[in-house]
């Protein structure tokens, strides 16, 4: 160490270059790396979706989906199977374990469903990886105030989403609300007797005509040329005209015009609406290595020169990824920079020299480049978690310079010190070195355990914890480098000075008021150990009355509202219960923007959106509104209670939050019946909390189900099958598209429409008085050919581990998430639940669970390699043992202060804890290793640890309050979405306040007991 402290103070030259590189190199790698507002994080699911045309949800179940869940149960690390059967679809969420590789895991799923035996009609599984990329970073409402909605559609597609797909980052953009033409083509069919023509005659007809095919390559005089032929219809006029041949006289052939009518039609394929009015919505989705701010912002450019270039168009921004995540960048940097500040500030008072101060501070801009050098290395975002750790490291990185410093300066001012120049440098770096460097190790290690904390929040914290470590180890690098050479270089004058010519008292008054307390309190060891352990025990009585949350919540001014109709909704009841709440929230004043699409029967669309035929709604509120949780509350409180057939839910679909606030119950059962039953037993007491609100199950209301059952038998007597019935009465004939003309540049289709297509029965009964047209040309009605048997069905069948399942939840209303989840677990227990129903714990509550668990072994694992740490760097038990007496009181100033600001105890408060059992030991490490230092040297061990004491007030104090001040500006505002909260600050900041005074008092009394009780041991170390 002594020949690398030469190396560095003679080589200060080198020392400068290799600053300033590191510096140059810090700020570009910052500015190239991607800004999210989370980390990457590797969402540990797939799914499989299987189509099956025609079947029920029993067969989907039965022939689709089992054979898929069996195999897939059976796969490696495969942790839960979900399978959800539609009509015609099965679709089939495969959870596996944190941490796997998902790209391995997808290609032995895609190699175990080529072994699953499907039928025949059956389409061939898909799968799809579920990721955070898959949510839109923008979503854009078009409207225009010159063209019409079908014009629009025809602006949007041909010119907006072309440009929208070229743009660098964007993966896709997707439309909806388009309003397309088509052609709709409408027989006559007495004319068309008249002139003997049938409908497949015009079809063979128009399709024989409409071609355009190459004849291929003729070698004429001039050489080889290609020859092709077209009749392709050019307009809707040249459809009119087309000739038919027609089988009577005189006429050999008659206008397709003259035997049906052709018009031009606009069909809606969607609904969308901006604040009332037709608008289309267009989502855009960025690729996976693509940077969301950069993105949406390109986006933005392109609007706002597209609103320029185009007459009337008018873009709202429904949904801004990018936005938030420059707010929070902005405000944690901010935050940042204000904490660097107070902590400059707290040791220019503390030194009260100007050149010692510039010393100190260099560690700071230096030890966050090094850590963003490595971050953008790994492949790092740049989000609140990295943002946080460089925010609270800012009052960290500085200490280990400031203990230097510190050093330097007052060995530099002693009249007693011998050495001068670069020995004396070089001694009093060389002297600090073990406590810093075992101090920087330590708080390191208390993150190690993360490794071990599963889940998403591992994956969340882990780039927290990576960014601290990198930062520490790049402040103890500094203040053995910068800090000495940096020092020799500005103290020049006063390091080869006479000391004569100084006046400094060793110790100040502070340190003479701490010596006289310290001996008081170590000749009353009871009394004062007694009063801190009431104040500890005191403070973890505060437990109940802090309570306990999962993560804290961004209070981002948008809503999102989804509409799921009720069993057996139409289409056209499911528009007007929308309607009727999107008119209501057009007549509020604080709402900007009311954002209503109408999603088609979709299953997938259901997972996403709360149903299938349902509607999302953005509500985007008045930035300025200064009560928006209470409109929130009112808001819901409307939808909730309106008494439609529907079902209204608030959801929180923003910047994919992981802030939840809902408890759920999962129940299986191999009955359904049985199921249904015990979710409302559990919905009912849910419903009876008060901490709860927005209580509702994924159980679905039975539709009625009619069978018609047929007799083969019977049928063929009139020459009938069971087919042609079916086609007698399928209400969803597909559309026969003839063909394609050009309208504008753009192609429409041409449609057969027949007018008793809008026939649709209104009953069973008249459903059954349908007559059926039988192979003697008779016709009898339905009712006389089959037999009716009335039944139940449901629309939905969800199971997991072989049983059907439904969950319930609701939202808490309370901060404190434990109580509430106490209670309803309590009430649920005594239910008598049918027999065969298990019930299984989700939601936040069994995220707590898990995370608290693990984090509460973390923190038992850091304290463990903590003292492994000290014991190697003390080379003893005893005095490592004396350190860790100064962690526990930081729970005292941490717990009050949770109380007087409100806040529980959450995953962030945790993660402050475990970084407190870094931070805490520091300070006592600085004062024990002064103390072994002093007893070395001759002193006895009460003097010993007396003057340790007064020595090491002042960096012990300046380290602390430097780290508190760096977190005082997190105290305000509520940046980075809720992980790296107040709640974080307040907890190391309370912390540390207790843990140092009480640190200063409690260590040596400790100490000195355990010195006394293996006084033999400890002299035998010392003289060693």
């Amino acid at each position: 160490m002594k020949n690398f402290v030469n190396f560095v103070i003679k080589n200060k030259l080198a020392i400068w270059l290799l600053t300033i590189i590191i510096v140059v190199t810090g700020m570009y790698s910052g500015s190239r790396m991607k800004t999210e507002m989370i980390p990457d994080i590797s969402i540990p699911y797939l799914m499989v979706n299987g189509v099956y045309p025609g079947a029920t949800p029993e067969q989907v179940m039965e022939e689709v989906s089992i054979p898929i869940e069996k195999t897939v149960e059976n796969l490696e690390d495969v942790n839960a199977v979900y399978s959800n059967s539609y009509a015609n679809m099965a679709s089939i969420q495969i959870e596996y374990d944190y941490g796997i590789d998902m790209d391995e895991a997808k290609r032995a799923l895609d190699s175990a469903l080529d072994n699953v035996t499907l039928p025949e009609d059956a389409q061939e599984p898909t799968v799809t990886s579920i990721s955070m990329d898959m949510m839109p970073v923008v979503a854009l409402s078009i409207s225009s105030e010159t063209e019409d909605i079908v014009d629009l559609t025809s602006t949007v597609e041909d010119i907006i989403l072309p440009k929208l797909e070229k743009l660098d980052g964007v993966a896709s953009a997707t439309i909806t609300g388009q309003h397309v033409e088509e052609i709709e083509l409408r027989y006559d069919e007495e004319k068309m007797a008249d002139f003997g023509i049938t409908e497949d005659d015009v079809k063979q007809m128009i399709q024989a005509s409409d071609m355009a095919i190459s004849l291929g390559l003729y070698e004429f005089e001039e050489g080889e040329q290609a020859v092709s032929l077209d009749g392709k219809f050019m307009s809707e006029k040249e459809l009119k005209d087309m000739l038919i041949p027609s089988e009577t006289q005189p006429l050999p052939f008659v206008k397709l015009r003259d035997i049906a009518t052709v018009d031009v039609v606009g069909k809606v394929q969607s609904i969308s609406r901006t604040n009332g009015e037709n608008a289309i919505a267009i989502q855009v989705v960025k690729g996976q290595d693509a940077n969301t701010v950069d993105v949406v912002n390109a986006v933005k450019d392109l609007m706002e020169d597209e609103e320029s270039n185009i007459e009337g168009l008018i873009v709202d921004i429904s949904l801004d990824q990018g936005e938030p995540i420059e707010d929070s960048v902005a405000t944690m940097v901010e935050k940042a920079v204000f904490g660097g500040l107070i902590a400059i500030l707290i040791i220019l008072l503390f030194l009260r020299d100007f050149k010692s101060t510039i010393i100190s501070i260099v560690s700071i801009p230096v030890s966050i480049f090094i850590a963003l050098m490595l971050l953008n290395w790994m492949d790092i975002t740049l989000n609140i978690m990295t943002l946080g750790a460089i925010t609270v490291a800012i009052g960290r990185v500085i200490d280990d310079s400031i203990v230097v410093v510190e050093n330097i300066y007052r060995r530099l001012h002693l009249k007693e010190e011998k050495l001068t120049g670069r020995a004396l440098v070089r001694e009093a770096t060389i002297e600090m070195f073990k406590p810093i460097a075992s101090s920087t190790l330590v708080t390191v290690a208390v993150f190690a355990p993360l490794i071990f904390v599963g889940g998403m929040v591992g994956e969340l914290f882990m780039p927290f914890a990576l960014t601290m470590t990198f930062a520490l180890g790049g402040s103890l690098l500094v203040a053995i480098t910068i800090v000495p050479a940096l020092s020799h270089f500005l103290f020049k004058k006063k390091l080869y000075s006479e000391k004569k010519e100084m006046k400094h008292k060793e110790v100040g008054k502070l340190a003479n008021w701490y010596k006289g307390i310290l001996r008081w309190t170590l000749n009353h060891k009871i009394i004062t150990s007694l009063v801190a352990i009431i104040m500890l025990v005191g403070s973890l009585l505060l437990t109940p009355l802090i309570g306990f949350s999962f993560l804290g919540s961004e209070e981002e001014k948008v809503m999102y509202l989804t509409y799921t109709p009720a069993t057996g909704e139409i289409e056209e009841e499911t528009v007007a219960n929308v309607t009727e709440v999107e008119e209501e929230m057009l007549k509020r004043k604080d709402i900007e923007i009311v954002q209503l699409s109408i999603t088609e029967n979709d299953p997938q669309a259901s997972m996403m959106m709360g149903g299938g035929g349902g509607a999302l709604m953005y509500l985007i509120f008045d930035e300025d509104m200064e009560n928006f949780p209470e409109v929130r509350e009112e808001i819901e409180e409307y939808v909730f209670n309106i008494g439609q057939s529907g079902e209204w839910k608030s959801q929180n679909f923003s910047s994919m939050s992981f802030s939840s606030n809902e408890i759920s119950y999962t129940l299986y059962s191999e009955n359904l019946d049985r199921l249904n039953e015990a979710v409302s037993m559990v919905e009912d007491v849910m419903a009876e909390n008060e901490g709860l609100k927005d209580v509702s199950s994924s159980k679905e209301e039975s539709y009625v189900e009619y069978t018609f059952k047929v007799d083969q038998e019977e049928l063929l007597q009139y020459g009938l099958t069971t087919g042609q019935i079916f086609m007698a009465l399928n209400p969803n004939r597909t559309e026969d598209i003839l063909t394609t003309i050009e309208k504008d540049g753009t192609n429409l289709n041409v449609i057969v429409k027949h007018d008793e297509e809008v026939q649709q029965p209104k009953s069973i009964d008249e459903m059954l008085d349908i007559d059926i047209e039988t192979a003697l040309g008779t016709t009898m009605p339905l009712s006389e050919l089959v037999t009716v048997e009335e039944g139940t069905t449901l629309n939905t069948l969800a199971r997991s581990e072989g049983e059907y399942y439904a969950t319930v939840t609701g939202t808490i209303v309370y901060d404190d998430i434990s109580k509430v989840s106490s209670e309803v677990e309590e009430k649920i227990s005594e239910l008598e639940l049918p027999k065969g129903v298990t019930t299984g714990v989700a939601g936040v509550t069994a995220d707590m669970e898990e995370t608290f668990t693990q984090l509460g072994f973390a923190m038992l694992a850091a304290i463990l390699i903590v003292y492994f740490i000290l014991v190697v760097t003390f080379g003893e038990g005893l005095a490592p043992f004396a350190i860790l007496f100064s962690l526990p009181f930081a729970v005292i100033g941490s717990f009050v202060g949770l109380l007087i600001a409100g806040e529980t105890i959450s995953v962030t408060v945790m993660m402050g804890l475990l970084m407190l059992i870094g931070i805490v030991v520091t300070n006592a490490i600085v004062l024990v290793d002064r103390i072994i230092h002093m007893e070395r040297e001759g002193l006895g061990m009460r003097d010993a640890i007396l003057e340790a004491g007064a020595t090491r007030l002042r960096p012990i104090l300046m380290t602390a309050i430097a780290t508190i001040g760096a977190l005082i500006p997190m105290l305000f505002g509520n940046a980075g979405g809720g992980l790296i909260s107040k709640g974080l600050a307040i907890t190391v900041i309370g912390g540390l306040a207790s843990s140092t005074l009480l640190t200063l008092i409690i260590v040596p009394i400790v100490y000195e007991i355990l010195s006394k009780m293996f006084k033999k041991n400890r002299k035998e170390i010392i003289e060693n």
